[in-house]
């Protein structure tokens, strides 16, 4: 399990590295070749589609972090886990929960759900 909890940290870090090259280390360390990620906003297939798409929340929301909120829960090579996004000292704005599948000792799928967001509006 300490193995696990590593890869989702390090899966974290790789939110939260705004400097690119640092990033794409995580991404290649975390991330087998053929990995994926998919949200109700987005889709990131391939180490460099899941770099763009870092990037790209990244921008959209600039000084805040995401945040492991709870315990990882596993079995076989099934992960989920909980996290929130917020600003250096604030409130979350975005919350949810992520349900992955592990090959090894890397991520192969990320399927994101979200439970809060800002409105639209």
């Amino acid at each position: 399990m300490d193995n696990i909890k590593k890869l989702v940290d390090g899966y974290f870090a790789m939110w939260n590295e705004r400097d690119a090259n640092r990033r794409r280390d995580l991404i290649a360390a975390i991330w087998t070749h053929d990995a994926s990620y998919v949200d109700p906003l987005m889709r990131g297939d391939g180490r460099g589609g899941i770099d763009a798409m870092v990037e790209g929340v990244q921008t959209r929301f600039p000084n805040h972090r995401f945040a492991r909120t709870g315990e990882v829960d596993a079995h076989h090579e099934s992960i989920r886990f909980a996290w929130v996004l917020a600003s250096e000292g604030g409130a979350p704005i975005v919350k949810g929960v992520d349900f992955g599948v592990v090959c090894g000792d890397q991520l192969r799928h990320i399927t994101g759900f979200i439970d809060e967001m800002p409105s639209s509006n």
